[in-house]
């Protein structure tokens, strides 16, 4: 229960479930605004050269020093492949070509919906963006497991691996329930 003032009048709102809704709500309690809080959509990108996968350790917060594909919050008026394409530029300073949607992954206990698509460099050049202290590639076996940001990039990036030694890419949508002992984990 985050929103404590109406965004339209700037009174105080209590949280209930409006007449016809099965979800509470933030009701404003001078004009009746309903606000509604709905799931963030993450998006990501699997860069993959010469069997390579391009992965950016992280120099913001959370999970700031390990490593992750480029992937970030979508932003009012992109769609989700464009979003990724912007995260990529921003995080690893790359161009990409043959962007195709990889999977959808629903992280239920942070209300997100991740979109993971996979791509090819469209040059050789890449480097370290504002949100990124190195970009690297890694050979799949060479991956820093222990050292991944985020559950769901492992999940992904997992089943990338293993598609790509048979060169046969499905288009999966799963939901990433992540226990409270690993949530206290990744918030660290």
């Amino acid at each position: 229960m985050s929103i404590q003032f109406c965004n339209q009048c700037g009174h105080s709102v209590q949280y209930q479930k409006p007449e016809g809704d099965d979800f509470l709500r933030a009701v404003c309690q001078k004009c009746f605004y309903v606000h509604y809080e709905n799931p963030l959509i993450v998006n990501a990108c699997i860069i993959e050269h010469q069997g390579r996968i391009l992965l950016g350790k992280r120099t913001i917060e959370p999970r700031k020093n390990c490593w992750n594909v480029p992937a970030g919050f979508m932003e009012n008026g992109e769609s989700t492949r464009s979003g990724a394409i912007r995260e990529v530029k921003e995080e690893v300073l790359a161009d990409v070509k043959n962007i195709t949607l990889f999977g959808v992954y629903n992280v239920i206990q942070r209300s997100q919906v991740h979109i993971y698509f996979r791509a090819e460099l469209d040059s050789p050049d890449f480097g370290a963006g504002a949100e990124t202290s190195e970009a690297r590639f890694f050979l799949p076996e060479d991956i820093p497991w222990d050292n991944m940001a985020f559950p769901v990039s492992i999940t992904a990036l997992k089943r990338y691996i293993k598609e790509m030694k048979s060169g046969d890419f499905s288009i999966k949508e799963e939901d990433i329930l992540i226990d409270y002992e690993m949530l206290r984990q990744f918030d660290r």
